[in-house]
């Protein structure tokens, strides 16, 4: 069996789609803290996709920069992504517990992190032109990052293929449903904080009458 460092343990899994969250969960191997330094360059890359990609090829591109919407695009996506298929897994009776799910997940995204950026650095030079190379070097990014997904949920839970794929699925649905509770509860929240500040600022107003 493999012996390798974490970051070796990182490699080994996005160059061996197959085997290597097999042997990464076997060994009982897998950092949580490389899992959140890639949660973190995720939400780098999407900064960075929507900052700095060059001009001739970013419709999104804003002069007043919000963290908030990149933070959700990325930070918010992830985490609610790891509750769900946690939620969902246990429920399918999978093997994998939160942290597991978290770490693998997290390995998976690595090629779709590394395409954003790598993207984003070709916009600034390539020509308009030229556009289908970039659109190119994302898709495949985002096919080996779906590849080494369904491999990581796989392993993670020791499914069949037919029930990873039913799980991640049902991941999707739980996943929506918690961003609209979450969106709910902040519109609460703001709700609340905006008539207590009118109570506080009727109350001042009156007081100084």
């Amino acid at each position: 069996m493999y012996e390798f460092t974490r970051l070796g343990w990182l490699k080994h899994c996005i160059w061996h789609p197959f085997e290597g969250f097999e042997d990464l969960r076997w060994k009982k191997e897998g950092s949580m803290r490389v899992a959140l330094t890639i949660v973190f360059l995720l939400f780098l890359a999407t900064v960075a996709s929507r900052q700095l990609t060059g001009f001739a090829f970013n419709n999104s591109y804003v002069k007043v920069f919000n963290i908030v919407p990149l933070l959700v695009q990325s930070v918010v996506y992830f985490f609610s992504w790891v509750i769900a298929n946690w939620a969902i897994c246990t429920l399918f009776d999978g093997e994998g517990n939160m942290r597991k799910v978290c770490i693998y997940s997290a390995y998976a995204l690595v090629p779709y992190i590394v395409a954003k950026f790598v993207s984003v650095a070709l916009s600034n030079v390539l020509v308009t032109d030229e556009g289908v190379w970039l659109t190119m070097i994302v898709i495949m990014g985002e096919l080996w990052s779906l590849l080494l997904m369904i491999n990581a949920i796989k392993a993670a839970h020791q499914y069949t293929v037919f029930k990873t794929i039913v799980a991640i699925l049902a991941t999707l649905v739980v996943m929506l449903l918690i961003l609209f509770l979450l969106v709910l509860l902040l519109s609460l929240f703001q709700q609340v904080y905006v008539f207590i500040y009118s109570v506080y600022t009727e109350i001042a107003y009156r007081l100084r009458g």
